[in-house]
């Protein structure tokens, strides 16, 4: 039996850059991110940490599937995902953290 997953797009301050992932923990992964455990990594570098878009799938393989699909398109496709829910590209981490 397979656990569901999230598919997630981070931003940075800028919004200069876009960064996609998949997790079946997106509050951990994102603790991940914020803490930048990976000091090396994409995220880290250019300080992509900021939660525009997520979205729970219940099983992780079409996450993934989703991710994959999200990641081979364009920037402005990734956009066109983030706009209609969130106009303004506000952190919506600030939304899970206050519900915990």
């Amino acid at each position: 039996m397979q656990k569901g997953g999230w598919v997630y797009l981070l931003t940075n301050k800028g919004h200069s850059a876009i960064y996609t992932g998949v997790t079946a923990d997106l509050v951990g992964r994102m603790l991940q991110h914020q803490q930048k455990i990976y000091p090396l990594s994409f995220t880290a570098r250019y300080n992509i940490n900021i939660l525009v878009y997520f979205r729970f799938f219940e099983d992780i393989s079409e996450a993934i599937e989703e991710e994959k699909r999200i990641k081979a398109g364009s920037r402005a496709a990734k956009r066109k995902l983030i706009s209609p829910p969130n106009p303004n590209w506000t952190d919506l981490w600030i939304d899970i953290v206050s519900k915990w």
